[in-house]
């Protein structure tokens, strides 16, 4: 596991404040009885309960909000000492937040969900912040694409997007009459790349299996056409190269890495599949939270000013922010593979780069704040593939989600921020006027309409998938 080292900026800082304030008090002691007065007035937050935290991350371009807090001091702005440390995988991590090894983490969206009703690890994380929007995609081999391209409509010589997964299911077909099983991977069982790629699949006919109603049932392919299995992040293009699987779908920069190995071809993105999705979560533990109220409003601080500065300006900044991930101790990927979708672009088949301005989202459409009805989307999903066994009321659906995502922690950080001048009242949603659920929306690759306050009826709508009283 990569380290952040902080302890010598952080006795520096210390050393350094404590001299200009000796020097200060000296010579104009008014002056700083003012300051520090003036301080305090825009200071909505009380001072840190634990100041000395380490954070935990996957090598995914989507950490970017903790590299740069960290890298602009912008955790230090908040009194806070941060270190950063690259874990192996998103168990190693979840155990780390529950057992206390890390005081939070880059989270997948669904790991605090799956953890509150108790699939897999039975646990309280909760979330006061989202990371992003979009930034996922789904890779097939060199074969695949060949075989599926028979069935993409072309224009001008190049691909028509989105392809949909009605090209591959023939290919799927072939792979059964072959006897061969078709694989692809994915990150984790509750993982927004499992659920994004379950949507693909299913919405082209293909059936990505089912779990069995059981807590220990982590590989979910009954009555599976395509059989996912989890693989690692940085794994998935040496596990694509070795034949192991077919595709996959994965965060970047491990779509871009194959197209600049040459060994697969990325063919559609998350974007695609449903515009301005949510992605990660920054995950604590509820007792964390409630423990320590005025640190964990001081890290949403910090993380939203990262935010907001990774998408300032038109994404001015991301060219700065690509050097900071290229880094061993972050991403620790090419610059110029990081960059490849880092800078408001896709390459999908070798020179086949497209512009997607919105494929990375961190801080535009409000990504930042806890919508109830992202958590509801994906209780959605555990119910349709078996994660949850039982039909469960509206209700179940809006208590869970407000028991996880906490956009109180949210809005206590936003003011502090507007209070202080850094961030201003138009940045955030009108908090007065907020529900917690975004209007209805039909932006998916399928047209399916999702209003995260009827999660039944919208289950309702797909053919494949549990609904009602259906059970595995």
């Amino acid at each position: 596991m990569s380290k952040t080292p902080t302890s010598g900026r952080r006795t520096f800082l210390k050393k350094a404040t404590l001299a200009l304030a000796l020097s200060m008090s000296m010579s104009t002691g008014l002056l700083i009885n003012t300051t520090v007065q003036a301080a305090a007035d825009t200071d909505k937050i009380g001072k840190p309960e634990k100041a000395d935290l380490k954070f935990g991350f996957i090598k995914l371009t989507d950490m970017a909000p903790l590299a740069i807090a960290y890298e602009k001091h912008f955790f230090e702005d908040e009194g806070l000492y941060v270190t950063l440390e690259a874990q192996a995988n998103w168990k190693v991590l979840l155990d780390g937040v529950i057992d206390g090894q890390l005081d939070g983490a880059h989270m997948l969206a669904g790991q605090p969900l799956a953890a509150t009703i108790g699939f897999g690890t039975k646990a309280d994380i909760v979330t006061p912040f989202s990371m992003d929007l979009n930034g996922n995609g789904i890779t097939v081999s060199n074969a695949v694409w060949e075989a599926m391209k028979k069935h993409v409509e072309m224009k001008d010589g190049k691909p028509v997007h989105p392809i949909k997964a009605d090209a591959l299911k023939p290919v799927v077909e072939d792979f059964k009459k072959e006897g061969k099983p078709f694989n692809m991977g994915m990150v984790f069982p509750v993982s927004t790349h499992n659920y994004e790629l379950r949507y693909w699949l299913a919405a082209g006919g293909i059936h990505p299996g089912f779990y069995a109603p059981k807590k220990d049932d982590i590989k979910g392919t009954i009555k599976a056409d395509a059989i996912l299995s989890v693989t690692p992040p940085p794994q998935m293009p040496s596990t694509l190269e070795a034949g192991t699987i077919n595709g996959y779908c994965v965060g970047e920069p491990w779509n871009q890495q194959a197209v600049f190995k040459g060994i697969g071809v990325p063919v559609i993105t998350d974007y695609e599949i449903w515009k301005n999705n949510p992605e990660k979560v920054f995950g604590l533990t509820k007792e964390f939270t409630e423990k320590n109220p005025n640190t964990t409003a001081r890290i949403v601080k910090a993380l939203i000013r990262a935010a907001y500065w990774l998408d300032e300006n038109n994404n001015a900044n991301r060219a700065e922010a690509v050097k900071i991930l290229s880094k061993p101790e972050y991403v620790g990927a090419d610059e110029k593979v990081i960059a490849n979708s880092m800078t408001g672009t896709f390459e999908y088949e070798k020179g086949d780069k497209r512009d997607i301005p919105d494929f990375n989202v961190f801080f535009r459409h409000n990504a930042t704040y806890p919508y109830y009805s992202d958590a509801v989307w994906y209780l959605t999903q555990m119910r349709r593939w078996g994660q949850i066994a039982d039909k469960k009321e509206d209700k179940w659906y809006d208590e869970t989600a407000k028991s996880v995502y906490l956009p109180a922690i949210y809005k206590k950080a936003a003011e502090a921020l507007i209070a202080e001048g850094k961030m201003k009242q138009e940045d955030f949603p009108d908090f007065g006027a907020e529900s917690g659920y975004k209007p209805a929306t039909n932006e998916f690759i399928d047209g399916k309409t999702y209003d995260g306050t009827k999660p039944n009826d919208y289950l309702d709508e797909f053919e494949i998938g549990l609904k009602k009283d259906d059970a595995v």
